[in-house]
Formats: structure tokens, sequence, C-alpha cells
């Protein structure tokens, strides 16, 4: 239970919904802003906005999944308020507030340090992730579905990445009877994909293999599907980036080739959001219980 706690939640979209739902049965004290435009309310929750007094109040203070961006503005599905988060915002809450977010970037860091505030990213746990993991490979075999006119069964599908979701959706892919080759850098992950019956190869060759690709998936969030490689590619290729913003493609020069490339990186939230939310209300609630074991006391 979280009786007590007095949680803000900060704009977002379907995902937070569920995670309000969770929270008020767990009977923490809400605080809403940026839903004002939602067509049912949630019993106890207190609707506010940026400027109210209660901000003095939060302990916990959740953005959303995407955080905020270069700027401090934060965005809302349930909303045309302008929020943003700034120094003077962030120092009316209490000197112990958590602040809760899925992604972490340079403003929002350095914010808090600035603050002395506690910022957890929420996607970089691990547990989070591998939960993730399954509503994101749901919503790539729906995505490869929907923008190819071939099966999934027989064609040759190139994940890049071994990571969390690298892992996973190679392991979908083959159990669909896809011939799956997976890109990694390191000896330790081509043991392992070679160990998962499946065909290894380093990332500094993908241009040779990209000319054998039916689907390419990518999960590492950096610059790696370059022009160099896609100019090599088939052009009934499909490129799935599921990196994180700005993904890993030249989307640029994917449509000058005529080559479909989607950047989809919060699959979870579109295509699963109420087991999204689940997900990440459970993980609050034990990042909350575990901050009061070792605080020793309660709120």
């Amino acid at each position: 239970m979280l009786t007590g706690w007095n949680v803000a939640i900060l704009g977002g979209d379907a995902r937070q919904i569920e995670m309000i739902r969770k929270l008020s049965e767990w009977d923490a004290s809400l605080h809403l802003i940026g839903f004002d435009q939602l067509d049912y309310g949630f019993t106890g929750a207190n609707h506010i906005d940026m400027d109210d007094e209660e901000v003095e109040k939060f302990d916990v203070v959740i953005l959303p999944v995407a955080g905020t961006d270069e700027n401090g503005n934060i965005d809302s599905i349930f909303s045309n308020q302008q929020m943003a988060l700034d120094e003077d915002w962030v120092t009316r809450t209490k000197d112990d507030c958590i602040f809760l977010t899925g992604i972490a970037n340079k403003y929002l860091t350095d914010l808090m340090d600035k603050t002395d505030r506690r910022l957890v990213p929420l996607l970089s746990r691990d547990d989070v992730a591998i939960y993730n993991s399954v509503p994101t490979v749901e919503g790539a075999i729906m995505m490869v579905i929907q923008n190819t006119d071939f099966t999934i069964h027989s064609s040759r599908v190139h994940v890049l990445g071994l990571g969390r979701v690298g892992m996973s959706v190679a392991r979908a892919f083959h159990g669909l009877g896809a011939k799956v080759h997976v890109g990694v850098r390191k000896p330790a992950h081509y043991a392992r994909v070679q160990e998962m019956g499946l065909v290894p190869f380093y990332l500094n060759n993908l241009e040779k293999n990209a000319e054998n690709s039916d689907i390419m998936i990518n999960t590492i969030p950096a610059p790696i599907i370059n022009a160099s490689v896609i100019r090599k590619m088939p052009s009934h290729t499909f490129i799935l980036d599921l990196a994180s913003k700005p993904g890993g493609t030249d989307f640029r020069y994917a449509e000058k080739r005529g080559i479909k490339a989607i950047i989809a990186p919060s699959l979870p939230g579109i295509v699963a959001p109420k087991t999204a939310g689940r997900i990440l209300a459970n993980t609050v609630s034990q990042i909350l219980k575990d901050y009061k074991r070792k605080d020793g006391e309660s709120k």
C-alpha cells in the first residue's frame, strides 16, 4: 500500500491511465496535471495546474515515458495546456521528492543535479525492459505484417543488437519460421546467438548482410543503418527501428531509395497501453516500497 504518499502524475499517454488506476487502488494520494480532457474522472484524484500550491506536498512526480524535450516541455494527449519542468517548479517540491521518468535526457539530468532531487529512469531498469519486451515484440510482429506483402515465415530477418529487446525479437521471429540473423559487436553475444540456433554476424559486416535482408529490425540507439547499408538492400526490404528517438536509421536516404522505414520506439504504449501502464505502476510501487524501507520510516 502507498498510503500517505503524495504522487503527482504530469501528462503522458494511455499508459498513465492504468498507472493512475493502480496507484489509486494502492491508496496513494494522486494529483493529476495535464488530464483536463479525459472523458472520465478518477475518484479521489485531485486535478490541478502546474502553479497550484499542492506542488509543495509532492513526494513523487511521475513524468511521461518520454520525459521532457530538450527545453523541459511535457506532452500530454489529454490536455492542450502548456506544461514545462524548470528549476523553480522542481524546488517547490519536497527536498526528498523522487522524480520518475521513462527516459532521462541531458535537460532532466542537469535539472535534477541542480535541484538535488533523485531521478529514476524506469526504462533503464532490467525488469521494466524485460517485461516491456513482450508488448514490443507483439507490436513489431504487427507492424511487419502491416507493412510487407510477404510472410514472416521463411523471410530473411536481420535483428541488430542482442540486448533485452533484441533477444526477445530474434526469438519470436525465429519461432514464426523466419530465417533470423543477429548483428552483434561482442564475441559473447556472437556465441549466444549461435546457442539460440540463430545466425550471428558482426555489425562491421552489416553492409554485406544487408544484401540478403527482407526485414531489418534495429534495437541500437546509434546511426547504424546508414546510407551505405541502405544502398545494398533489396528494394522490398522493410526497416523497423525500435531504438529510442531519433533511432539508428537514415530515414531520408531510405525514402529516397523507396525503401519503407518506420521508427517505433514506444510500441508498448501503442499496442498494449494497459499492460505497459501496469508494468510501470508495479515498478513505481516497488521503488517507493524499497525507498521507504531504506529510510526506515513511513511517509
